[in-house]
């Protein structure tokens, strides 16, 4: 008789095993990234996952000599090294370059996905602690690298975004948008920074960005979801996967919602409108949904949790909102699936010839839940004259090469602005460089 319970249990243990490779199994991609893009993308039938799709590229480093690869008519070269995992980037108005050092401060929960993150990030390059530092960065010589550098704010708590107005200084913490007195020229600040308004722990999406208006009257920040669908009850996104408006005085409104990890945010030099880039839904596939750059105005809802492109529901969300469907608005142009789109900037600020004199710079940071990999470079969409992406275009590659030929990551691009001069900077917190991209071969 044990001999045959024991039997039994092992091939109970067998059933269970397979069982649990094959929810565990990684998805493929069916379609190529760029069929999932543009201004009408390929949107396929969903393949919900109880186990996420685990691919992402291990973080190695760059060799000595080795850079990223710029496109046609483009040349590349380190602004800055030797810094500690670099995200974002603001230019002042003297020319000289921020740049925000840090990292997710420790996640706690997040469900089934929260703990795959949580093993997987270190081998990506997203395990450090954050330095919780801003650098101030100048090239005082003008010859694209920034021979100067400096300590410009210490003390923070995951900062990310930075924006100046009427001379402070505002600063998105982690869990808090706060300000400091600048004045032209500093290179340092020993100021505490005051509160102006609190924002919701980290969750699954820590990074808080912030921009002015374009009144120079209030401030955008952007705060992304605790979590990949709301699994854990709407009540732990309250004032999440929002953009909030916020003025000096410390009001606040919710701009725009269901905008599940909003990063990257900027001003459209033609409209001056806001716009933003997305990161979509998780474990619907290594086809959906598409991560995308969008214009956003006041009142808008894209749907999340329930909805993604304009009204495609999403089934594994309960309760069901079906009145908010046919109000879902749908993005402008989709950038792939899982590409992590985070940086954003408009040419103008970035002046790199008459091929990209029109359109977006979107600095995608690459998947790690999609098989092939998605993202891992730098992508320009370009724009027609009425000041919204052309229609029928997909994404045209500006910087690659992040990728060795092993698929690991050398580097992974972040934030991206345009220096003094309208070469296009690249934040890469893998390599911990900053990345001038400028006119030439």
């Amino acid at each position: 008789m044990l001999k045959i319970a024991l039997r039994v249990l092992l091939l109970l243990a067998v059933i269970v095993g397979v069982f649990v490779l094959w929810l565990a199994w990684p998805d493929t991609a069916k379609l190529p990234v760029e069929a999932v893009a543009g201004t009408r993308p390929d949107i396929t039938a969903p393949r919900t996952q109880t186990f996420p799709t685990i691919k992402v590229a291990d973080a190695i480093g760059w060799p000595a000599g080795k850079t990223p690869v710029a496109a046609a008519g483009l040349k590349v070269a380190a602004f800055a090294e030797g810094l500690d995992h670099p995200r974002w980037l603001y230019r002042l108005p003297n020319g000289d370059v921020l740049v925000a050092e840090t990292n997710s401060p420790p996640r706690e929960g997040g469900g089934i996905q929260g703990w795959v993150m949580n093993l997987l990030m270190g081998k990506a390059g997203a395990g450090i602690p954050s330095a919780n530092r801003i650098t101030l960065l100048r090239d005082a010589n003008g010859d694209g690298v920034a021979e100067q550098r400096s300590v410009f704010m210490t003390g923070l708590n995951s900062p990310f975004g930075m924006a100046l107005m009427d001379g402070q200084l505002y600063i998105a913490n982690t869990d808090a948008l706060v300000r400091v007195p600048y004045r032209d020229g500093q290179t340092r600040i020993d100021a505490k920074p005051e509160t102006l308004v609190k924002l919701n722990p980290a969750g699954n999406h820590w990074a808080r960005n912030v921009i002015a208006a374009r009144d120079g009257k209030s401030l955008f920040v952007s705060v992304g979801s605790s979590s990949n669908i709301a699994e854990n009850g709407m009540a732990a996104e309250k004032y999440r996967a929002n953009i909030l408006q916020v003025t000096p005085d410390g009001g606040w409104r919710i701009f725009a919602a269901g905008l599940r990890n909003p990063v990257g945010m900027a001003l459209n030099p033609v409209t001056g409108n806001l716009w933003t880039v997305v990161n979509e839904r998780d474990m619907l596939g290594s086809d959906l949904a598409p991560d995308y750059l969008t214009q956003v105005e006041f009142g808008d809802h894209f749907g999340w949790p329930w909805y993604y492109w304009g009204g495609y529901r999403d089934d594994r969300v309960e309760p069901r909102n079906p009145a908010l469907q046919e109000y879902s608005k749908r993005p402008d142009y989709a950038l792939g699936p899982h590409v992590a789109a985070l940086g954003l900037t408009f040419a103008g600020d970035v002046k790199l010839g008459d091929r990209w004199a029109s359109g977006a710079f979107v600095g995608e940071h690459g998947s790690w839940n999609r098989k092939p990999v998605s993202g891992y470079k730098v992508v320009y969409v370009p724009f027609a004259g009425n000041g919204y992406p052309e229609k029928a275009v997909k994404p045209v590659d500006v910087l690659t090469g992040f990728l060795d030929t092993d698929g690991k990551a050398m580097g992974r691009p972040v934030g991206v602005i345009g220096d003094k001069t309208g070469a296009l900077l690249v934040a890469d917190d893998v390599g911990n460089k900053v990345w001038r991209v400028s006119v030439g071969n």
